[in-house]
């Protein structure tokens, strides 16, 4: 019977996320994306795909030199965007504020993405035992949580990822999704763990 096993990474911990703007991954998050590296040396995975911003780029790459002949991809569908225009009524206010920081057109265009990686991704293939490996966002990782435990569309919020922790869903035909793992953080060390939530949840 044809099956995807999705592993999910979220990016390592990026640098100086107060500045703003695309910045790449600090010290830290290059050791997280090191040892996520060498716990999944030697996965057959079919793919690699990342989103487009600099620490989903360099957590792939690095990741990837651990993975020699596995083809990497770009893909703005797992990139960092909000992934569903969640109405904030009865929410704490603390995110019915987060959600209206988003400009109108990052409600529109999110969810569109979303729905393109969840089309792609979160089904079971035609044929064959397929595993691939997404590194990406908290945002998109919440979401496909949230998808494969058939949970109310506003549940994405409050799950919450450490860099480089590892979720596996695996996708199989005839029967519903199954969260085989989820915020895996055996392969990193206390220290590189997360300690609390970020202020920005789409660092």
């Amino acid at each position: 019977m044809a099956s995807r096993l999705l592993y999910l990474a979220r990016h390592g911990e990026q640098d100086r996320p107060e500045a703003g703007g695309d910045t790449g991954l600090s010290e830290r998050g290059r050791r997280q994306a090191s040892l996520l590296a060498e716990r999944l040396r030697g996965t057959p995975f079919a793919a690699v795909h990342h989103g487009p911003a600099r620490r989903a780029v360099e957590t792939a790459k690095l990741v990837a030199a651990a993975l020699p002949g596995v083809p990497v991809h770009v893909s703005e569908s797992v990139g960092d965007h909000l992934p569903h225009d969640t109405d904030p009524t009865d929410l704490p206010p603390a995110y019915a504020d987060f959600l209206a920081a988003f400009t109108e057109r990052e409600r529109a265009d999110g969810p569109r993405r979303t729905a393109e990686a969840v089309a792609r991704f979160a089904t079971s293939p035609a044929e064959g035992d397929v595993r691939e490996l997404v590194i990406t966002h908290n945002f998109l990782i919440a979401w496909l949580v949230r998808h494969a435990l058939e949970a109310p569309e506003r549940r994405w919020l409050g799950l919450n990822h450490h860099n480089c922790g590892l979720t596996v869903i695996r996708y199989g035909a005839g029967g519903p999704p199954s969260l085989i793992a989820h915020n895996d953080v055996a392969h990193l060390s206390s220290e590189l763990r997360a300690t609390g939530l970020p202020p920005d949840y789409r660092i």
